[in-house]
């Protein structure tokens, strides 16, 4: 390997050694540790340096009765938005596994009981209300535990509600310490694909046995223990349990590497992890390398470490950065691992170091196949990258067509417009080659919206001005003629409308960037000329709407109905005026037989007859 290779495993521990010197995490482990001393079965709510943190006692009860904890339906999974009544609808929709089977998003069944209990709750909504309204810079949801399934569930819940939300929202932040597994790889996957990673981080020491607890199937003997660990109860498993826990964190790990089949219904990680020793820590992002280095760590265990870890948190944070700042005599050092010059070496040698791992242990080359499959899908991020640049390039030809395209329309002396040309398809061969060039279009940009989904991309993909700018771009010259094609092909008397029925995901994703980019700012508040396009891509979906609203009223006898539909087209004229009036229309939305002009000429002429309902 060379020696200029730069190497992830240092950043890995540096990522995990600047958590631990950070007064964060150190102000967290504060108040959860208080929260389990002072709140049992419930939380506290504390304001400090300009954060808001709310903390879940490790010591919770579900259900009311303490023996349903070691119920096994208890410890079973549920479908997350079915059984919360859509608190989590941005987690709603199924996620694909590599086989192509789409799998629902499932938790923990108690979990989520757990979290629907605080939820109902009059004082806790009153409580994240007045967090989210306080002058904090961010928020931190904590628990250790129990009570991190709750702070994980609440985070999530927080996150959902946010990206429904046109407005920006408070940074949040979600660190659990020793938490159990909360649902299955299809939660992981969504919260890769709603790019939510960054906003877990999971601390766990290498012995504990609860984080690992459920890679085992629910039964009463696996949810008695997690039951006594859940009531502070430093109770030591039996050796044949802990064998039994071992095996199953052994077999997960060996699905994850692709050498035994996978049901789909195991518990997964999800976001980032934090492995702690006496040694220091590492983190790590990749689903696959936590769950092979929760095994690695746990099999260096025993009985008795493996319940006194679960209590142990406070002694390791408070030793992490004491270990960070201590000097790493890695080279020359009799024993040591051994750096040969190289960086890469280097990186693998401070990691391993850190997570408590020597030379001399069985399971080191083990470890550091954990960690190469880390360092590769980092390097794969980047080169993927890489290769989008490139094919973004190859697909200009279609891009720059369609823009020939528009500028045709727009000269034209029919004054239909864009939209309205390509809706009515006037000249057959033309709008065939625009439409070729629209499906290669959309396939490449469904392509790279897959990859960033499944985190194969940077992690700031989405936040890279050039991807920003060049998928709002790509949506507002290409949706309106994915709008056209939909009413053309009549798809909205089978589906609904298309805002709602058959808009594709990848707009949705380049309105989230577009907005977290722009921080909820209005654009193009200060034009002075039309924009070249809608800079709403639904406007022409949202006058087809208004179209339909007045056929509505023509036939409309029943006084309330008629009263909703006259409303929405007064909410409708009332949106268009303020995009005229700010300039963010094309021009060829007023052309003469455009879509919009004729709509307003007949609603013009019709409205003196609702006048009266209207003014009331």
């Amino acid at each position: 390997m060379a020696c200029d290779n730069a190497s992830p495993f240092e950043t890995s521990e540096m990522l995990a050694s600047f958590v631990a010197s950070t007064p964060l995490l150190d102000s967290t482990w504060r108040i959860c540790s208080h929260a389990n001393a002072v709140a049992p079965r419930g939380y506290v709510v504390e304001v400090a340096g300009g954060v808001g943190y709310l903390a879940f006692s490790g010591v919770q009860v579900v259900g009311g009765s303490d023996s349903e904890l070691c119920d096994p339906k208890w410890g079973s999974m549920v479908p997350l938005d079915a059984a919360s009544n859509g608190l989590f609808s941005a987690l709603k929709s199924p996620v694909e596994e590599e086989e192509g089977e789409e799998r629902p998003v499932m938790v923990h069944a108690g979990f989520l009981q757990l979290f629907l209990d605080f939820y109902g709750n009059c004082n806790f909504q009153d409580q994240m209300t007045l967090l989210e309204r306080s002058n904090c810079k961010s928020i931190v949801i904590t628990g250790h535990s129990i009570g991190a399934a709750a702070a994980a569930l609440t985070s999530l819940w927080l996150l959902c509600r946010s990206s429904s939300s046109s407005s920006s929202s408070i940074p949040l932040l979600c660190i659990t310490f020793g938490s159990p597994l909360l649902g299955n790889s299809a939660l992981s996957k969504a919260i890769l694909r709603e790019r939510w990673v960054g906003s877990f981080c999971h601390v766990v020491s290498k012995h504990d046995i609860i984080p690992r607890l459920l890679f085992a199937p629910p039964s009463a003997h696996i949810l008695s223990l997690l039951h006594l660990c859940h009531f502070g109860t430093n109770s030591i498993p039996e050796e044949a349990l802990f064998s039994y826990v071992l095996s199953c964190a052994g077999k997960a790990a060996e699905e994850v590497e692709g050498l035994s089949e996978s049901d789909g219904l195991c518990f997964t990680p999800l976001g980032t992890y934090v492995f702690c020793s006496e040694e220091g820590g590492i983190c790590l992002d990749n689903g696959a390398s936590v769950v092979k280095m929760m095994h690695l760590l746990f099999s260096r265990s025993c009985p008795r470490q493996s319940t006194e870890d679960h209590f142990k948190y406070g002694e390791y944070i408070g030793k992490l950065l004491l270990q960070f700042l201590k000097r790493r005599e890695l080279q020359g050092e009799e024993g040591g691992l051994g750096l040969n010059g190289s960086t890469y070496d280097a990186g693998v040698s401070l990691a391993l170091q850190s997570s408590g791992i020597d030379r001399q242990e069985m399971v080191l080359g083990s470890a550091r196949d954990c960690l190469e499959m880390a360092r590769q899908n980092g390097s794969t991020r980047n080169l993927n990258s890489a290769h989008l640049a490139v094919r973004l390039s190859k697909i200009t030809p279609n891009r720059a067509q369609i823009e020939w395209y528009k500028a045709l329309c727009d000269g034209s002396e029919e004054q239909l417009g864009y939209y309205d040309t390509f809706r009515q398809m006037r000249t057959a061969k033309r709008e065939h080659a625009v439409n070729m060039s629209r499906v290669v279009l959309a396939t490449f940009w469904n392509g790279m919206v897959g990859m960033w989904e499944r985190n194969e991309l940077p992690i700031d993909f989405h936040r890279r001005s050039k991807w920003v700018n060049a998928s709002q771009s790509y949506k507002l010259l290409v949706e309106p003629l994915d709008i056209a094609d939909y009413y053309r092909m009549e798809k909205h008397r089978e589906k609904g409308h298309y805002i709602e029925n058959g808009r594709e995901r990848r707009y949705r994703v380049f309105d989230r960037w577009w907005r977290e980019r722009r921080g909820g700012e209005k654009s193009g508040s200060n034009r002075k000329n039309f924009a070249s396009l809608p800079q709403d891509s639904c406007f022409w979906a949202r006058v087809e709407e208004a179209k339909e609203s007045v056929e509505m009223a023509k036939k409309e006898t029943e006084p309330m109905k008629l009263s909703a539909v006259l409303g929405r087209i007064s909410d409708f004229e009332k949106y268009v005026g303020g995009l005229i009036d700010s300039k963010e229309v094309s021009r060829d939305v007023l052309f003469a037989n455009s879509s919009y002009s004729k709509w307003l000429q007949e609603w013009t002429a019709l409205k003196p007859r609702f006048q009266q309902l209207i003014d009331s």
